[in-house]
């Protein structure tokens, strides 16, 4: 391909993304980095914008769900898959999802257990506790609990888990304006 080429095929791809809605991430999760760092650079980039959501839950569900999960891998998910699938589904669920670098699941699950998550409008607290979650995630040197799922995982691990499940619930996620 020419330079001539591949210049006018990057500007009408910026025409075609300029003049449609789209999706937050699409489906190129396993290209971003799979870090907090990099989720909490995502998360600080969303709520600067103007955003619908396209599944069942609201911005607020899908935020305070992510905390959840990520507060959850500090202290104990509330139930568990039985050790027989976590040991064999589960891990290589985590294996395959990890080698691709992006997860898929249920949009609209709740983690098994976990205080329902009602509808609200207060994105800003949603926002913060995610945020918050997350930098204590990043910081927190202490044991990890087992994922309900997936069974014991290192903190890198985890790391990519919390990333990749973050991800996942923003391809409900799409731009408007």
């Amino acid at each position: 391909m020419n330079r001539r080429n591949f210049l006018l095929g990057i500007i009408a791809g910026g025409v075609v993304v300029g003049t449609s809605g789209v999706v937050w991430l699409g489906n190129g999760s396993n290209n971003r980095a799979l870090t907090i760092d990099a989720s909490l650079q995502t998360l600080d980039r969303l709520m600067n914008e103007k955003i619908t959501t396209l599944g069942e839950w609201n911005i607020y569900q899908i935020l305070v769900h992510s905390a959840q999960s990520v507060e959850f891998s500090m202290s104990a998910f509330p139930e568990h898959k039985p050790a027989i699938f976590k040991n064999t589904i589960g891990k290589l669920a985590f294996s395959a999802f990890s080698a691709k670098g992006e997860m898929t699941h249920g949009l609209n699950e709740a983690i098994p257990g976990a205080p329902l998550i009602k509808e609200s409008d207060d994105t800003t607290y949603a926002y913060e506790r995610l945020k918050e979650a997350m930098i204590k995630f990043k910081d927190y040197n202490g044991r990890l609990a087992e994922h309900f799922a997936y069974g014991k995982l290192t903190k890198q691990e985890y790391e990519k888990a919390h990333a990749m499940h973050f991800y996942n619930h923003l391809l409900e996620i799409e731009l408007i304006g």
